[in-house]
C-alpha cells in the first residue's frame, strides 16, 4: 500500500483544557501523539494546515484544504476536522476533487480529556482510507458515510445517515 497523506486542521480533537480559564484551546497537534500511542504501522505523511475551531473555518480554509489534496501525489487522504462544518468542507472536497479517497473524522471530546471519542475515530478512520473506493467519506461513531448522506445530530452528539429519522 502506497502511503497515505494526512492532513490535520484542527477542530475539537486537538483542543486543550487551559486551566486558568477553563477554555478549550489549541496548542499543538495531538494527532503524531495519537498515532504513536496506537503504534500505528500505516505509511503515513502527516501535515498541519491549521488548528482550528471548525465554526471558524471560511471559505478560504476549505480551499486551502482542497488544494493541499489536489496538489499531493497520495490518492489516498485522512483529514482530522472539528465536526461542526465537517459535511461542509466534504461537499467541498467531492465537488473538487476526483481519483483520491478522502475520509474525514474528528472528535466530540478532545484527546487529552478522559473518555474521548478521538482514537476510535482515528483507528476508524486510518481502516476507512485503505478499504473505500475513490470519494469523500466522513467516518464518526464507528460508521463510514458517504459525504452526501450524513448529518451531525448535535442533541445526541453523534453523526447519523441523513435518512436516519
Amino acid at each position: 500500500m502506497s502511503q497515505i497523506k494526512f492532513f490535520i486542521t484542527g477542530g475539537t480533537i486537538d483542543k486543550v483544557y487551559n486551566e486558568l480559564d477553563g477554555a478549550l484551546t489549541f496548542s499543538e497537534t495531538n494527532i503524531l501523539t495519537m498515532l504513536r500511542q496506537a503504534r500505528s504501522q500505516i505509511d503515513l505523511s502527516p501535515e498541519v494546515l491549521m488548528l482550528k475551531d471548525s465554526l471558524e473555518m471560511n471559505d478560504n480554509d476549505r480551499e486551502e484544504i482542497s488544494a493541499k489534496c489536489h496538489s499531493c501525489e497520495e490518492s489516498r487522504i485522512i483529514i482530522s476536522h472539528g465536526t461542526d462544518t465537517m459535511v461542509d468542507t466534504a461537499s467541498v472536497l467531492a465537488k473538487k476533487i476526483v481519483g483520491k479517497t478522502i475520509v474525514l473524522f474528528g472528535a466530540m471530546i478532545p484527546y487529552t480529556i478522559s473518555n474521548s471519542d478521538s482514537q476510535f475515530n482515528l483507528g476508524c478512520a486510518v481502516t476507512a482510507v485503505q478499504c473505500m473506493d475513490e470519494g469523500v467519506y466522513i467516518t464518526m461513531n464507528g460508521q463510514v458515510f458517504p459525504w452526501d448522506d450524513v448529518k451531525k445530530n448535535k442533541t445526541e452528539g453523534i453523526f447519523q445517515a441523513k435518512t436516519f429519522p
